[in-house]
Order: structure tokens, then sequence, then C-alpha cells
């Protein structure tokens, strides 16, 4: 169900290979112990990388990480899970001054998948 999508300067790709980025927060996710392991609750990373983009007005290197989830975590649980990837990427990325992250609920009332209609 968590879908974890990180956009980044196509640069960003030259420091770390792109499935050790995606593993990483991956990794971080699933140990953060609020998500299932497997199935249509298992976690989803990918990655999306832009050739032409501004940051702040200018071409620095940057990370973000759109994290959408199912409601019912706590603020404390969503802010935990946000500063853990974030350390976890400044570790990767000691270089990019732009790493961040927002966790976005999905509504179960409005959510729907394959295996539900």
């Amino acid at each position: 169900m968590p879908h974890f999508i990180i956009e980044c300067s196509e640069n960003t790709l030259t420091l770390e290979d792109p499935k050790e980025i995606i593993d990483s927060v991956y990794e971080v996710a699933m140990d953060s112990g609020l998500f299932a392991k497997s199935g249509t609750g298992g976690i989803k990373v990918r990655i999306n990388s832009y050739k032409h983009y501004t940051t702040v007005g200018n071409d620095d290197d940057f990370l973000h990480v759109f994290a959408n989830i199912m409601e019912g975590r706590t603020q404390i649980q969503k802010k935990k899970l946000s500063d853990s990837i974030v350390r976890k990427l400044k570790s990767m990325f000691p270089s990019i001054p732009i790493i961040s992250i927002n966790i976005r609920d999905f509504e179960k009332s409005t959510y729907s998948n394959r295996s539900e209609v």
C-alpha cells in the first residue's frame, strides 16, 4: 500500500546506484514496523529523475520523497519515519544540499485498487 516516490536531480543517479537508493528507502520504511511485508499492503518504492529543474533559483542537486500511506498512523510515527528516511539519504549523499520528504495520507473511504474492484 504505501508508495514512496523518490524525485531527484538526474546527477544524483550518477552519485549512487538507483537500486541502492530505492533499497535504502525500502529498508527504512520496512524497519519502521508501520507497513505490511507483502501483498497489497506491502511497500512500493520508485524513483524519477529530472534533467530540467530549479531549486530555489539554482540547479543544486536534490532528493525529495513523496510518501503516500494509508491513514491511521500517528503524527509521531510519521515524523519518526520522515526523520529516518532523511537521515539515511543524508548519510548516502552528504554533498546534496536539498533532501526532504513529505507524508500524505490516503483515505480508506476513497482508496481503491485492482483487488478491491
